[in-house]
This record gives structure tokens, C-alpha cells and sequence, in this order.
């Protein structure tokens, strides 16, 4: 059973020029919808729309488009509006577009804001991607640890209107060193006369302005985090790195995962957007590598010519054993790799992951030979023996490559992940070659 989801009738309205409905609509709308239903505008009906919601609401819209459709909006925009969008965003999501904007965009943008909102947008554009620092917001919520609890609470209630989460305040001294944190419930039932240094939590996690965005991210799901405070080398409370922003950086890199996997360049924009022309250079580059690579299997049965001749079921066998060696290697990989992503396994594990690997595939290799040598038996008996040996070889072969590889590519700094399905299996499938014919052509008394 399917749910569809009802038109929101925005083109509809749009076309009609029923803009006070189309304004109650847009006003009763969360701005994620929103952002959803203009996707089937193109960008000069997504302006007008936009200019129809609340200056507040505008910017919500744009913070859940898509980068490639915020660049197409912006671009229509003039300087004034455009300042004024950015203002109103969120700064980590104002951040990132401006990032996104052409150089003599940004310069032109940049004048025409407030000095303070200037400053911080060039503040915080200014730490490296992917990092925490270029994460992070800095509306967040500050308290004294000299402030009574009542006190506090009434700061809390002048900063909330700006801040991204009020569900826990950071005590900073007059430098803005972090000292501990407070949570909102702890305010309301502390006693009035209660100071925020005798209620604070002082053991706080907290993560430095250059550490990975991945690391972040994986800190504020295993610890359970609202939000995560960010410092400087002094331990100044830069920012915030918020539960939901964590959340879309898992997303980004389990895509960015899957799409090494299947040896994709990554993309930068989502797939129903992209063009043909962008899905034929981001998947042909490894295509072209893959097929020279598997050049080496064909000259590997070129070189056995002769005992294929004198044994042709064993062709009959090869598809078979083949693919049992690039499953098993594609299978593990995806384990180790995802294993490694998410910190179950760290590098200096490979021992142990190789040691339990070679545990658990010698007794599936074993399976499979047994299920292989029946159809040996009546297919085609002559070679049942080489084949139930290369069944249980290739396996094994197929299953150590996947566990290795990526551990290889992450001691010479590469990505776990490159270690994609197709390039284990090539790996994997001229391994099964090589040991099939070798296997065959010692039993068999073949030569080469």
C-alpha cells in the first residue's frame, strides 16, 4: 500500500495570480514542503513564489533547497534581497552558500550586509570543509557561572529568539573559555537562589574547530547529543555542531560510500537532478578502468588454450567458480568498509578481521564446493576434483581480498570506500581465473 502525497496546488495558485491564497498556503506550509514542491518550478516561478512568504519563511524555504537550486534562485536575486536572505538564514546554512556563490557574487554580496553579519559570515567561511569548524553554528545559548539560576533563565529567554537550540546553555567565563554546560531543565528546578556553578556539568564532550565533520558527526550519535560545543586552541566556545546537521553529514557520506562502492565519481548534486551528461562522466572513468583490468583474465585463458580444448566442461564450470570469487570478495568488502565508517573497526584491527575471516570462509568455501561437486558429479565427473578444489580456493581468495583491500588503502591515506564492489570483484574474478586453470591444469596434467 502507497501514500501519496497531496499537490500543494503552489503552480496552481502562482498561474492564477491568487497570491493572497498562495500567501496563506506558503504561511501554513512547513518550509521543507516547500522547499519539496518547488522542485517542479523552474527558478523564475520559485522567485515569485519566494517573494510571496514571509521574509523569515523565505529564508527557511531556501535553506532546504538543493545547493544547485539555491545558486539558480540567488542568481535572479538583486543585491539587497540576497543580503537580506542571507541575513535571515541560519549561519551554518548561510555558510554554505555563500561558499557556493561565484566570486563576484560573494562581492557583491558582502557590502550590502550588516557589519556584524559580515564578519561572521567571513569567520566562519574561513575554516577548512569538512571540518568541524565549517559545520558548526554560532547561535547558540550562553550563561555566566557567577548568574543565579534565575538569572540565567532570563538570559536564556533574551538569547532563544536567535539561538538554533535553547535545550542547553554554555557556561563561558569573560573570554568566552567554555566551562561547563547547563540544561534548561536544570534551570527551571533549580532552586532561585542556586548558582550556575554549584548545577553545571563541567565533564562535557566537546570537539576542536579543525576536527573531521565524520568524526563529529559519529560523536554526537554515539554519545545521544542535542548538540555538540566547538573550541579553539584556547578553548574559546566558537559554535555548536547541532544533532540535525550531524544527521545530513552521515547522509552525505554514506551517499559518497555507496557511490565509490559501485565506482561512481561522486556527485555533487542528487540523482534526480542529474543530467546525463554528468551521470556518463561520473560512472565511465572506473567502466574504462575496470575493462583493462580485466584484459589480464582473458590473456589468463588465452594461456590455457590448449587443456580447455582437451577439457571443455571446464568452461563449463568457469562463469560459476568466477562469480563465486567476486561475490565473496564483494561481500566482505562491503562488511569491512562499512565497518570502518561507522569506527566498529579501526585499522590496526586487520589481523584480527583476516584471522576471522579466514574463520568463517573456509567453511562457506567448503559449502559451496559440496554444492558445486554435485553438479560436478553429473555434469561432468572428469573434472570434479579440480573443480570442488578451486570452488573452496577462490572463495577464500575472493573473501581475503575483500577484507585486505580496504585496509590497504586506508594505511596509504586513501578511502576505505575506493575499495569499491567492482574493483574487488575484478580483482577477485582474475584471482578465480589464475587459481581455477592452475588447480586444473595440475590435476589434470595439462600444460601450458
Amino acid at each position: 500500500m502507497s501514500i501519496l502525497k497531496p499537490r500543494s496546488g503552489i503552480r496552481r495558485l502562482l498561474h492564477n495570480r491568487a497570491f493572497d491564497r498562495l500567501r496563506e498556503k506558503l504561511a501554513s506550509m512547513h518550509p521543507s514542503s516547500v522547499a519539496e514542491d518547488l522542485r517542479d518550478l523552474d527558478s523564475e516561478e520559485t522567485v515569485e513564489v519566494l517573494r510571496h512568504a514571509s521574509r523569515d519563511h523565505r529564508a527557511e524555504i531556501l535553506s532546504h533547497m538543493e545547493p544547485d537550486e539555491q545558486i539558480e534562485v540567488t542568481d535572479l536575486l538583486d543585491r539587497e534581497e540576497l543580503a537580506e536572505l542571507l541575513s535571515r538564514m541560519p549561519p551554518d546554512d548561510r555558510v554554505d552558500l555563500f561558499k557556493q556563490m561565484p566570486d563576484e557574487t560573494q562581492d557583491l554580496v558582502l557590502p550590502a550586509m550588516t557589519l556584524d553579519r559580515r564578519n561572521e559570515l567571513l569567520r566562519l567561511a574561513s575554516y577548512e570543509e569538512e571540518t568541524a569548524g565549517a559545520l558548526m553554528t554560532s547561535e547558540y545559548v550562553t550563561v555566566h557561572s557567577w548568574q543565579t539560576a534565575p538569572e540565567a533563565t532570563g538570559s536564556v529567554r533574551q538569547q532563544a529568539t536567535t539561538a538554533e537550540t535553547i535545550s542547553f546553555a554554555y557556561v563561558v567565563d569573560d573570554d568566552g573559555v567554555l566551562e561547563g554546560v547547563v540544561s534548561l531543565r536544570q534551570l527551571i528546578l533549580a532552586p532561585p537562589s542556586a548558582r550556575i556553578s554549584e548545577i553545571m556539568q563541567r565533564d562535557l564532550i566537546t570537539v576542536h574547530v579543525d576536527d573531521d565533520q565524520e568524526e563529529v558527526a559519529r560523536e554526537i550519535r554515539e554519545s545521544d547529543l542535542v548538540a555538540l560545543p566547538v573550541v579553539d586552541d584556547e578553548g574559546v566556545l566558537v559554535g555548536i555542531v547541532t544533532a540535525d546537521d550531524a544527521m545530513e553529514v552521515e547522509e552525505e557520506e554514506t551517499t559518497e560510500d555507496f557511490q565509490r562502492m559501485a565506482s561512481v565519481t561522486i556527485m555533487e548534486t542528487s540523482l534526480r537532478d542529474a543530467g546525463i551528461w554528468l551521470l556518463y562522466r561520473v560512472r565511465i572513468p572506473w567502466l574504462l578502468v575496470l575493462v583493462f583490468i580485466n584484459v589480464f583474465a582473458g590473456a589468463v585463458i588465452a594461456s590455457y588454450e590448449e587443456m580447455i580444448e582437451a577439457y571443455v566442461a571446464l568452461v563449463f564450470f568457469m562463469p560459476l567458480l568466477i562469480d563465486s570469487s567476486g561475490n565473496a570478495g564483494s561481500q566482505a568488502a562491503t562488511l569491512v568498509i562499512r565497518a570502518l565508517g561507522t569506527g566498529d573497526v579501526e585499522p590496526r584491527d586487520w589481523p584480527r578481521m583476516l584471522a576471522r575471516e579466514l574463520g568463517v570462509v573456509i567453511p562457506i568455501g567448503l559449502s559451496m564446493a559440496l554444492g558445486v561437486l554435485v553438479i560436478a558429479q553429473f555434469r561432468a565427473p572428469e573434472v570434479l576434483v579440480p573443480v570442488g578444489l578451486s570452488m573452496l580456493s577462490v572463495v577464500i581468495f575472493g573473501s581475503l581480498i575483500g577484507v585486505i583491500m580496504p585496509f590497504i588503502l586506508n594505511k596509504v591515506g586513501l578511502d576505505p570506500a575506493a575499495a569499491s564492489a567492482p574493483l574487488i570483484t575484478s580483482l577477485a574474478d582474475i584471482g578465480g581465473v589464475i587459481i581455477y586453470f592452475a588447480i586444473s591444469a595440475w590435476y589434470l596434467g595439462a600444460m601450458f
